[in-house]
């Protein structure tokens, strides 16, 4: 119980590892350079409205559940609702297709849309099933921190058989016929900041769980996890500082023994990275060139009135996606027709909002890094806001009370990788093994939590990543303890047989 683990940064990885090794008797404090908790779970907040500012699709509940259970958060401290309609999905050309959480309403929408791939849509989900077994025990559940962990007959078996070295587009094109069926299942790789048309096969899974799992959503906005996790720590005596990033570590012989936090040093016996992992590489001895995910421009809005007619999750297609993707990711520029994601939470929460009016959040899939100014862009946020107004909300700009615009330049003053929303690119030589894993470096004492850290981005999988860190603390501080009880025999045995 003495040994003292620090962990750097109050994500939702960072809070989920600390209450895992509290509870395993270790001695946890929390070190946060933000005046407040969450990472990229925070709200926008004005005037009485309310919005997540990150992300706001629940994949994966039961995973989300069990570890916050095994966390031991209150399971009366936080409501998850399912969505039976899942998202409508807008294209240019005026067709529309809605994905439902039942199989019969989802087959029926096939029919009525897109007739003739009823049995593509059956073949995939039968064939995704089994996929997603072998993904989820073989990869997502397990670290590679002894890359020889990995290469397993039994992991490439696995590998080949989920296509791993083809695309999650390709993939796509197995299944259905029509191109703009090809897009609705492979667009899911934006989630985590990935290009469809490169990001690897296994990334086809997501499309799958939502329709297997279902999206949810969680009352009170995702961000409200922040309070039930940080009231959790406090009910667990785990401190946690605000306004306290971690300034330097002081390494001894391969090992961390103490850190730097506001001028003063403090000793650890172990250290748990949870900012965006690449953004630490010099302070963590890591010398690998990573390759950002996408950026994005938020549109945050404060509205008079509730736009009932909509979906609570729309997609709204621009004329040539695959265009926009490779400006996003090969060509790194502005672009010029791009995609849109779009969020009503007021059609299940009345709560975000004053009486009468309601919030909306904006996504658009634009370029990482720092060679565009945003400021300079206002052409082009002007041509996106008259977009939305005409395809998704109807007269947005009179019932507009405020709106709030963020950019990869904001994100990347955060501290986020290249202004990268997401983590590391979930490419193929940065997924797995290529990731960096629970402990990712050859310090022996530090370890990792995060979206840039394996097995990826989104909250239920990077609360995954904290259970594999505190897995591996938990392995390595028994053995350090089994080795020193080996050791502390022996000095006895000689001593008796000295005798």
């Amino acid at each position: 119980m003495s040994k003292h683990i620090a962990i750097a940064g109050a994500g939702i990885g960072g809070m989920i590892t600390a209450l895992l090794l509290k509870k395993q008797g270790f001695n946890v404090s929390i070190y946060e350079k933000e005046k407040q908790a969450g990472g990229r779970l925070s709200f926008v907040e004005r005037e009485g409205y309310r919005i997540d500012k990150g992300p706001t699709i629940v994949l994966l509940p039961e995973m989300l559940k069990s570890i916050l259970d095994e966390a031991g958060v209150p399971v009366d401290a936080w409501e998850m609702l399912g969505l039976e309609t899942l998202y409508s999905i807008n294209f240019k050309d005026g067709k529309k297709y809605r994905k439902f959480k039942d199989k019969e309403k989802q087959l029926k929408e096939l029919s009525q849309e897109f007739p003739g791939e009823e049995e593509g849509f059956k073949q995939y989900m039968e064939e995704m099933k089994a996929n997603f077994e072998i993904g989820q025990s073989s990869f997502l559940e397990k670290s590679f921190t002894r890359k020889r962990d990995f290469w397993t007959g039994k992991n490439m078996t696995s590998l080949i058989r989920l296509k791993a070295y083809q695309s999650t587009k390709k993939i796509s094109g197995f299944y259905f016929k029509d191109e703009r069926l090809r897009e609705a299942y492979s667009l899911q790789t934006l989630y985590i900041g990935g290009h469809p048309q490169t990001a690897p096969a296994m990334y086809s899974l997501i499309p799958y769980s939502e329709h297997e799992h279902g999206i949810h959503y969680i009352k009170g906005g995702y961000a409200s996890l922040v309070k039930v996790l940080t009231d959790t720590l406090e009910q667990k005596g785990i401190p946690l500082y605000v306004d306290s990033k971690v300034e330097d570590i002081k390494k001894i012989n391969g090992r961390v023994e103490s850190i730097q936090v506001r001028g003063r040093t403090i000793d650890v016996d172990g250290l748990v990275w949870n900012g965006d992992f690449p953004t630490a590489a010099h302070l963590l001895n890591d010398k690998r060139n990573y390759e950002p995910s996408s950026g994005c421009v938020l549109f945050y809005f404060g509205i008079d009135g509730v736009y009932e007619e909509s979906d609570v999750h729309q997609f709204f297609m621009g004329g040539d996606f695959e265009r926009h993707m490779k400006e996003v990711f090969e060509e790194k520029k502005v672009p010029t027709d791009p995609s849109f994601y779009a969020f009503n939470p007021a059609l299940i929460d009345f709560t975000l909002a004053p009486e009468g009016k309601s919030t909306l959040y904006v996504l658009v899939p634009v370029p990482s890094g720092s060679h565009i100014d945003w400021s300079q862009e206002q052409g082009f946020l002007d041509k996106m806001l008259k977009n939305i107004e005409a395809r998704a909300f109807p007269g947005l700009s009179e019932k507009m009370e405020w709106m709030e615009v963020r950019t990869p330049n904001d994100a990347e003053q955060d501290g986020l990788f290249q202004g990268g929303s997401f983590g590391i690119a979930p490419s193929l030589f940065q997924s797995g093994v290529f990731r960096p894993q629970a402990k990712p470096t050859a310090l022996e004492n530090v370890y990792a939590t995060g979206a840039s850290v394996h097995p990826g981005g989104g909250i239920p999988i990077v609360m995954q990543s904290a259970k594999l860190a505190a897995n591996q603390i938990i392995l390595d501080f028994a053995q350090h303890s089994s080795t020193k009880d080996v050791n502390l025999n022996d000095r006895l045995n000689e001593s008796i047989s000295t005798l």
